[in-house]
């Protein structure tokens, strides 16, 4: 008969307890942590600029200019990993005009991972 080593129960318990840490430090690390702000298309006719406010993390902004022909309407849209993903307020830009919208992730996310404007 050939020898077999048994792990004993302290040995399991601390190997699971080990991957589950691990696990969970991974599930912890924020939605956003490699593309922060990284913004979508913008609409056609609009040329925008967004950002996250300098002083708060969990506001983001879209400042955009109609350089079309025709009204357009457009929104900020923040999606902020844990947090419900957000809308900004709607701005109605007239040819040559500028406008913003802003919004913000609640305060129990992981903060803002994308920001995008919407049409």
């Amino acid at each position: 008969m050939t020898p077999t080593s048994a792990r004993t129960p302290r040995a399991t318990a601390t190997r699971f307890a080990a991957a589950a840490f691990a696990g969970l430090m991974l599930l912890c690390l924020p939605a956003g942590a490699t593309a922060a702000a990284a913004g979508a298309a913008t609409p056609p006719g609009l040329s925008c600029h967004t950002g996250k406010h300098h002083n708060d993390p969990y506001t983001g902004f879209a400042l955009c200019k109609n350089n079309g022909r025709a009204t357009q309407t457009f929104w900020v849209h923040l999606v902020c990993g844990w947090a419900p993903d957000v809308d900004g307020n709607r701005v109605t830009l007239r040819p040559g005009q500028s406008g913003q919208s802003t919004a913000h992730c609640g305060a129990l996310g992981t903060g803002i991972g994308k920001i995008e404007v919407r049409p």
